[in-house]
């Protein structure tokens, strides 16, 4: 019998684990030392070389440590150095050393987050976690929540739970009926809503061109003018920064607006829900707290590891009723919290521990300083840019830079030098009409010196495009 298990160790993958471990801890911590040190996208060479790693499965077992010594040759020469500090594409955060270092804990863990009885700390520090970012953001008392894999899933649960809320109301069951027959409801969103929001419409069944869409300024943000008649079969999806521009809609006048009609009011804030923290940005989110549903990214702007996502919903029965799961061999009435009732997984990663560690290390003045901090640093591109004639395209409220270096032709030549030298990385976008670069500042790890240095490359590249 001991020979069969050694056997079946083996077959696994087994080995030395103590051994496989500080192999994987050398290889990270070698990593984050000397990532601040390379080209923030990777040489198309190493790229290249993934191919390495992409052969036929063996027909027999590798040992772990040359599994991991593959993932250190290959793998790690061809990521993004997204925790180099100069990485500003996509809105894509860092990660604080807490924070990882607990999703290590996890997955030594290895528990599934779905039920108090499979694992009571689990549960109890997501429960934790979100009561922490509740307080910290100004939501209400006694709202629900949810922690999942982003914006997108946090929007899908909030809008699910607006859902099943407003077809209650009309005497409707959707999670039982489903919505043949359903009475008809209406989703308000601007014109510049982001795409998640309508990826979760129409996984939901409301339809992604079945929106009505309001004009918007030209900072992005919905004209409160413009907003139609709304009653208490109505989503308002209202939007706290802006992808583009980090603009936020109006929310005191629409939000006031849509309880006037009974409308639910559901904010998409994946980065921008965190300028409450911040004393100098928190005017931007005034009246946040009145809405009925809030989405947000823990992987954005609190730099914990990816995927990481947080839903509020202030109706405390709306999200268990649309996302609870029954099966006989469940636990049916227990006085814990089952984190499986409020999100669509079942089995589910214990990410909340990441979240409670990343809080728990910052504590409400880091945050509030990280997010201070990104701010000053956007408005100091926005400033370089612009007094070397670099058109700056929008008002930097929060935490983006929408540049131009003249034509689209130009701008988009100018991104891909950038791009190419490696010093720091910013993606292009169409904003309103106008070709422009990216500048996304989101990173706990980003310094001045990282800001100052990745100036320079941007301004030169502009020289090398615009003098060619």
């Amino acid at each position: 019998m001991a020979t069969g298990s050694a056997e079946i160790r083996d077959f696994a993958g087994g080995g030395d684990r103590a051994e496989v471990l500080r192999h994987a801890f050398s290889a990270a911590v070698d990593y984050l030392e000397h990532v601040n040190n390379r080209p923030v996208a990777p040489l198309p060479e190493n790229v290249a070389r993934l191919q390495e790693l992409c052969g036929p499965l063996p027909k027999t077992p590798t040992q772990p440590d040359a599994v991991l010594t593959l993932l250190e040759k290959y793998g790690s020469p061809a990521t993004v150095a997204n925790g180099s500090g100069r990485y500003f594409g996509f809105v894509n955060g860092g990660c604080v050393p807490a924070a990882l270092a607990a999703g290590w804990m996890v997955n030594a863990w290895d528990q599934n987050a779905a039920m108090h009885v499979q694992s009571p700390a689990a549960v109890l520090l997501e429960e934790t976690a979100l009561e922490w970012v509740r307080t910290l953001l100004g939501l209400p008392e006694g709202v629900n929540g949810a922690v999942v894999t982003g914006a997108t899933m946090a929007s899908f649960c909030s809008l699910a739970a607006a859902r099943h809320a407003l077809l209650e109301r009309a005497g409707w069951d959707v999670e039982n009926d489903g919505l043949f027959a359903a009475p008809e409801l209406t989703v308000v969103v601007g014109e510049e809503a982001h795409s998640s929001v309508i990826k979760g419409l129409g996984m939901l069944g409301l339809g992604r061109n079945r929106v009505v869409r309001v004009p918007v300024d030209g900072e992005g943000r919905m004209r409160a003018d413009a907003l139609p008649h709304l009653n208490d079969r109505t989503i308002l999806v209202l939007q706290a920064g802006n992808v583009n521009t980090g603009a936020f809609d109006p929310l005191e006048p629409l939000i006031r607006a849509a309880k006037d009609g009974g409308a639910w009011v559901h904010v998409d804030g994946a980065f921008g829900l965190w300028a409450t923290t911040a004393p100098s940005r928190a005017s931007l989110a005034a009246g946040i707290a009145q809405a009925d549903s809030w989405a947000t990214d823990a992987h954005k702007w609190l730099n914990v590891p990816y995927d990481s996502g947080l839903a509020f919903v202030r109706d405390a029965q709306a999200l268990p009723s649309a996302m609870a799961v029954t099966a006989e061999y469940l636990p049916s009435e227990s006085p814990q919290r089952n984190s499986s009732d409020f999100t669509p997984e079942f089995s589910r990663r214990a990410r909340g521990v990441e979240v409670w560690a990343a809080l728990l290390a910052l504590g409400r003045k880091g945050v509030a300083e990280m997010i201070e901090r990104n701010c000053r640093q956007a408005r100091r591109f926005a400033e370089a840019l612009a007094a070397a004639g670099h058109r700056v395209l929008n008002d930097v409220v929060l935490n983006q830079v929408l540049a131009s270096f003249g034509s689209p032709e130009t701008t988009l030549r100018v991104i891909e030098r950038i791009q190419e030298d490696g010093t720091c990385w910013a993606g292009s976008t169409v904003w309103q009409g106008h070709t422009a670069m990216r500048i996304s500042v989101c990173s706990a790890a980003t310094t001045d010196a990282d800001v100052e240095r990745s100036i320079e490359a941007m301004l030169a590249a502009g020289r090398s495009v615009q003098g060619s």
